[in-house]
């Protein structure tokens, strides 16, 4: 069976959405740890416990670290970007010095999952003056890429490791790591698993760049699971070329017989309507056909009008899939 998952947040806060959504199809969930901490999710997961226990649930319980990834730091409000206006990369969109010290004349920046573009005019004394190509609106902690520079940055955070010594006390079945460069990135992560009695929590494999797609044969076996992560995947090149990459990974992990993940836009636009395009009920419905073990809502069960209505949607596709493939 496949596994559907949705992820936590404002839009799920309350027991009741929790329960609605495990009624709805939802077998785990998803906690990005991009902001904060376990500790700081306790009632959050204690509600999501509450709703369990009412639907007699045994949901699996995902944490997403912070890993390598590069991310815009806290703003002070949420700051819109309009076509053709001037912006400040550090005064005004904080990112990491790694970053920063990369960003010459030309270099395309993406904030969060390449909604929004930014391209360099000029460098600054404490950072780049850039230009907004692609608008909208900038939130804290989103992502951010800049396609053909390699910024490396260690596997994981001090705050990714205290996460990892807390997993066990708090029901974690299953992490996710991102930016996945190599296998000494999983090794890593499963030491300190090991160190802290989580043996027996999975590790899932965030493939997110083409450095990902391009060791996969050694990812593979130290990986639990594979996680097809669309998001900034498609900023790893034209985002035509996504298709074939999510492909391509789904065959060698076939080929392996590792489970994979597929995740990120499944249905975005339901982020804003109760009713999802037929692109995206045919994407889901192919994921499964393609051999996926797992599927994944983010920002449609976190931040989005319609939670409920997605995620049934995203179950009744999985579930249409599933019954196709038993008629062949």
């Amino acid at each position: 069976m496949v596994q559907i998952y949705g992820t936590l947040g404002p839009a799920c806060s309350d027991t009741g959405t929790l329960a609605a959504l495990l009624e709805a199809g939802m077998t785990g969930v998803r906690l990005n740890l991009s902001h904060a901490g376990l500790p700081a999710a306790a009632e959050q997961l204690e509600r999501l416990h509450a709703a369990a226990r009412r639907c007699g649930a045994a949901p699996r319980l995902l944490i997403d670290m912070q890993g390598p990834e590069l991310r815009v730091g806290v703003l002070p409000a949420p700051l819109a970007l309009e076509d053709g206006a001037p912006v400040r990369l550090g005064p005004d969109i904080p990112l990491p010095p790694a970053a920063l010290s990369r960003l010459a004349p030309g270099q395309e920046v993406l904030l969060d999952d390449g909604r929004l573009l930014l391209r360099v005019i000029k460098s600054l004394p404490e950072g780049a003056l850039a230009r907004v190509e692609r608008g909208g609106v900038l939130q804290s902690r989103k992502s951010a890429a800049l396609p053909g520079v390699d910024i490396r940055l260690p596997a994981m955070t001090d705050s990714d490791r205290e996460n990892l010594r807390l997993a066990k006390d708090y029901g974690v079945t299953g992490v996710m790591q991102p930016f996945v460069r190599g296998r000494e990135d999983l090794e890593a992560v499963r030491a300190v698993l090991d160190r802290t009695g989580g043996q027996d929590i999975r590790l899932f494999a965030k493939i997110e760049n083409l450095e990902g797609v391009e060791k996969l044969a050694e990812l593979i076996p130290a990986a639990d699971e594979i996680v097809i992560a669309r998001g900034d995947l498609g900023n790893s090149g034209p985002l035509w070329k996504l298709p074939a990459l999510q492909k391509r990974i789904a065959a060698a992990c076939r080929e392996a017989g590792r489970p994979f993940m597929v995740v990120t836009q499944m249905l975005a636009s339901m982020e804003r309507s109760p009713v999802p395009t037929r692109a995206e009920v045919s994407d889901i419905f192919n994921a499964v056909l393609d051999g996926a073990a797992s599927v994944m809502l983010t920002g449609e069960t976190a931040v989005g009008k319609y939670p409920v209505e997605a995620m049934r949607y995203l179950a009744g596709a999985v579930r249409e899939a599933e019954l196709y493939l038993q008629s062949l």
